[in-house]
């Protein structure tokens, strides 16, 4: 299938004929920038980003995991305290509290390579250093019967520059 990329100068144009690409029903949409720039982002991907699921999933394990660890050994290898319970809660909730961050922060950094697709070890093809410096790309992959039309939408939303390229 072609992929037509187009490459602009300024985010706000760029963030422009990305929302009218989505809108015309393209998802394949590979996007370069020269820094984060917001726009840019909501209009390739305009839901929040899955990225706090796997927050929310590490710092429930820790928790879940700091309360079972401290009753389990409090439990296992009890000290005589004077009649006061083995597995008292609010002590433990300190250790509970460290693993809920110490797991968060691991499944976030997790998350965040595997939503962003960072794993990857070969740069693609379409990319140029200068999308690192000054330029925005955009690589729309479609039909070869719907090339002119991209073509003339990327043009018409002020594309510097609009190259097809066959994979």
């Amino acid at each position: 299938m072609p992929r037509i990329l187009g490459i602009y100068d300024l985010p706000g144009k760029t963030a422009a004929a990305i929302t009218q690409i989505r809108a015309r029903g393209y998802t394949e949409i590979i996007t370069y920038a020269p820094a984060p720039f917001e726009e840019v982002e909501d209009a390739v991907d305009p839901k929040p980003s899955g990225v706090r699921l796997y927050t929310l999933i590490g710092g429930l394990a820790g928790v879940i995991t700091g309360y079972a660890i401290t009753v389990w050994m409090a439990n296992n290898w009890q000290m005589v305290i004077g009649g006061k319970p083995f597995s008292s809660i609010p002590p433990y909730t300190i250790i509970a509290f460290e693993l809920t961050i110490l797991f968060g922060g691991l499944m976030t950094a997790l998350g965040f390579f595997i939503k962003g697709k960072m794993l990857r070890f070969k740069q693609h093809d379409v990319y140029h250093p200068r999308f690192s410096a000054e330029d925005f790309g955009v690589v729309v992959t479609c039909q070869s019967r719907d090339v002119p039309e991209l073509e003339s939408l990327l043009r018409a939303h002020g594309a510097m520059e609009v190259t097809l390229v066959e994979s």
